[in-house]
């Protein structure tokens, strides 16, 4: 059976949930419906260690491989992620190659990394004795660097080249704040379409995967079509606000 790596190896598009709500059933109901794959964020969602590791749980039993977002520059956390049985790791304000190496020293086993040993929930889970899952930890796992940042832009390429990071999640509202120097947040903005393009090209350059936040189902696509793998839709609020609406108007 292909992992959640192998998929997105292969240039498979990867349409994944995203949950801010710190409720395990949540994570899981949304993991039975169509999502390739489930993410829990931490940074600005209300996620604790116990929330993400409940919940990772409940994906997994679902069929479907989680994903965390971790908050900025928690880099143990990321590790921890891991260790409770994520498949990707998507780490905010990757400013620099310093940070890219903070996070990849975090994330993967040595010598690429010094990642600490202790994935206990992670082999229960996904059914690994240790030394399959030393063997194949670094490569099953997906560590994405997000760039939505002017500074992160500027050294895209070079976080892109370090050894242990697959590849860059792009994160459109930070983008357009900290383009237009603090004056508008505009994730839609025909200005963006430039660097956004530009960053889904350096990594198909690179051989690494570019990932995306998307809003809606019309922002996916245009991702999809340039070229971004891992399309992250939501957060959850957004699914029950829709669903609620759909609901009333069969009443009306």
């Amino acid at each position: 059976m292909m992992t959640l790596a192998d998929r997105l190896r292969c240039g498979e598009t990867i349409y994944s949930g995203w949950i801010a709500t710190p409720e395990p059933l949540i994570a899981e109901v949304a993991a039975r419906q169509g999502f390739d794959c489930v993410s829990l964020d931490m940074q600005h969602g209300l996620h604790d260690p116990i929330s993400v590791m409940r919940s990772i749980g409940g994906i997994v039993h679902a069929g479907k491989p989680a994903g965390v977002r971790v908050p900025v520059g928690d880099f143990a956390m990321a590790s921890r992620a891991l260790d409770m049985g994520a498949e990707i790791i998507i780490a905010p304000m990757i400013n620099s190659l310093a940070d890219a190496e903070a996070l990849v020293a975090a994330t993967k086993y040595p010598p690429i990394g010094g990642r600490s040993w202790g994935p206990a929930r992670a082999m229960m889970l996904h059914g690994l004795d240790p030394s399959t899952q030393l063997a194949t930890g670094d490569t099953s796992s997906i560590v994405l660097a997000m760039i939505e940042t002017r500074e992160a832009a500027d050294v895209v390429d070079d976080i892109l080249a370090l050894d242990g990071i697959d590849g860059v999640f792009m994160g459109p509202s930070d983008l357009s704040v900290t383009l237009s120097d603090g004056q508008e947040i505009e994730p839609a903005a025909e200005w963006l379409d430039e660097p956004i393009k530009r960053i889904v090209d350096r990594a198909g350059e690179a051989g690494k995967i570019a990932g995306a936040f998307a809003f809606n189902a019309t922002r996916a696509r245009a991702f999809a079509s340039l070229g971004y793998r891992f399309i992250a839709m939501g957060p959850d609020q957004v699914y029950l606000a829709a669903g609620i609406r759909a609901l009333l108007d069969g009443l009306r």
